[in-house]
């Protein structure tokens, strides 16, 4: 099979002719049709943080088709049409039966979606609803993020909410938050790139966040936000969201910074705002939405920009590490 490996920091994903996977017990051999890049992808191979071992094959927003079984496996079979979990755990902890691996203690990261072929855990396939094809399903990922992120929020039906960050992410967030209730739905970010497509997945408003934004945010809301969704992942974004949400609000931080974030704890603490944290999405949202999906809610599609082959993808990677008018873009290995 034909795969896009990490080598090296400072180095483009390499191309590269590999022995195709076989699957273990407990395990499928996945046919990729598509996989989304991700801005974590992109994190773990700068430098910056946490980095991807030599050899890595990246990918974890996937729509694929199960090519093989393996031993044990009996809920899935060839030519079952998935998405697979980012992680898979043990399978028999609480959190595992909870449909929460990423809190098993023996998780496993389930990526390698930037090539032609993947070996997945079983347990870690979302079977796809009939109506919704592999190409759309490379959204479910991030859109499943969103979602989580949303959730734990506890959205309060009719919330004025902030969503600071355009990105897929961001729009995800959006969409979310329209669905579940929310009131009003300012979308803010540094540039215009993606007013439009936040217009579609459900913004009253987007503002463009310069020296006026507080004043016209308030504008556009009727007061400060109860609910801001920090999906720019960005330095220094936790501590403008404190300053920016209203007294006894909440944050909700969606973005994956890997920086340093300064932040006065009495700024929060004298507005008793509540600050919290996503990650790790659950097997159940998954599926809520893949089936959001197949019913034909479709304005998520609105963020895919660009489909690729394997040949562009190191070009394309490295190209995405600058600001640039790409949203999502997804990977066609057999291109």
């Amino acid at each position: 099979m034909r795969a896009a490996v990490f080598e090296k920091v400072g180095v483009p994903l390499a191309i590269r002719d590999l022995p195709d996977p076989v699957p273990g017990p407990g395990e499928v051999l996945l046919r990729i049709e598509r996989c989304g890049i991700c801005g974590t992808d992109l994190h773990y191979t700068d430098g910056s943080g946490a980095t991807y071992e030599p050899g890595f094959i990246p990918g974890h927003e996937s729509g694929a088709e199960v090519v093989a079984v393996g031993k044990g496996v009996d809920f899935l079979k060839v030519g079952d049409q998935v998405v697979p979990h980012p992680v898979s755990g043990c399978g028999a902890c609480a959190e595992c039966l909870g449909g929460s691996p990423f809190w098993c203690r023996q998780l496993r990261f389930n990526m390698g979606g930037f090539g032609q072929y993947k070996v997945s855990a079983a347990r870690a396939c979302i079977p796809l609803p009939a109506g919704l094809s592999l190409a759309d399903a490379a959204i479910v990922e991030p859109l499943t993020c969103g979602l989580h992120g949303v959730s734990l929020a506890g959205l309060r039906p009719g919330a004025k909410v902030l969503v600071i960050g355009a990105g897929p992410i961001g729009l995800a967030a959006v969409f979310w938050a329209r669905r579940l209730g929310a009131g009003r739905i300012v979308v803010a970010a540094r540039s215009t790139r993606s007013a439009e497509r936040a217009m579609v997945m459900g913004a009253d408003t987007f503002l463009e966040m310069d020296e006026e934004f507080p004043v016209r945010l308030e504008e556009a809301l009727g007061e400060a936000p109860e609910l801001i969704l920090e999906c720019a992942g960005a330095p220094g974004m936790v501590a403008r969201s404190v300053d920016l949400v209203r007294p006894r609000g909440t944050v909700m931080v969606l973005g994956m910074c890997f920086h340093a974030e300064t932040l006065v704890p009495a700024t929060a603490a004298l507005k008793e705002v509540t600050v919290k944290f996503a990650v790790g999405t659950l097997l159940s949202e998954f599926r809520v939405v893949a089936d959001t999906l197949a019913a034909g809610h479709l304005e998520p599609l609105a963020m895919v920009t660009d489909t690729i082959s394997l040949a562009e993808l190191p070009e394309t990677f490295e190209a995405l590490r600058s600001p640039g008018h790409q949203c999502k873009v997804l990977v066609d290995p057999w291109r």
